[in-house]
């Protein structure tokens, strides 16, 4: 997975800045799954943010090229990897598509939307990355269309081992702007958290499902 620690630094200090990533160490939030967690991310801030949301185009789309060298198609993982996605294919040029999470219940019933071309060599967009479930399912069905998936960008990861084991399994290398880790650490040395907080929240990176119970 391609790092680079100034722009995991910058990507950590945007998300803190406009709260698009909120740490509650004493006052936990809980996760659609039920997990208890003490950070919550949603990138879609970004997108109200124009000089933010230039900087995570241009990073992306820099280090796609880099990493994945030339490719035919762009995709978005719904709903917020759409938007990420669009703007991403703008800049290259390049087709856009994206995959629901579902098929869609009426109409055509379509998993993926836009003009399919199969062959093509497609690198997939997501906003965040926890486990890596929803992103493989979204890789899987781009296989199962004809696609060949050279790989998966995001803005963020958790950085949870289970989530690398996944996309190990599932052959798809990927990379993020910014992680877990280096969030912490400019959070530290900014003071939005306490240095007593850090050792709370490396343990809930460590056991997400079990901690806060």
């Amino acid at each position: 997975m391609v790092t680079n620690s100034e722009t995991e630094q910058q990507v950590a200090e945007f998300l803190l800045q406009i709260k698009a990533i909120k740490l509650q160490p004493n006052n936990p939030f809980t996760w659609a799954s039920g997990w208890k967690s003490p950070i919550y991310c949603d990138n879609r801030v970004t997108l109200s943010h124009p000089t933010i949301r230039t900087y995570i185009r241009q990073q992306l789309t820099s280090a796609i090229q880099e990493m994945f060298g030339s490719v035919g198609c762009i995709a978005g993982v719904a709903t917020a990897g759409i938007p990420q996605g669009a703007l991403v294919a703008q800049e290259l040029g390049l087709p856009f598509i994206y995959v629901r999470a579902k098929p869609k219940e009426h109409g055509t019933g379509n998993l993926i939307e836009g003009e399919i071309s199969p062959g093509k060599r497609v690198v997939v967009i997501e906003d965040l990355i926890s486990t890596g479930k929803s992103s493989l399912q979204a890789v899987e069905a781009l296989r199962d269309a004809g696609y060949t998936v050279a790989g998966l960008a995001a803005i963020f990861s958790y950085g949870f081992d289970v989530a690398a084991e996944n996309f190990k399994n599932a052959k798809c290398p990927y990379f993020t702007l910014s992680n877990y880790n280096a969030l912490i650490k400019y959070a530290e040395a900014h003071q939005y958290i306490s240095t007593a907080d850090v050792e709370m929240l490396k343990q809930w990176r460590d056991q997400p499902s079990t901690w806060g119970k």
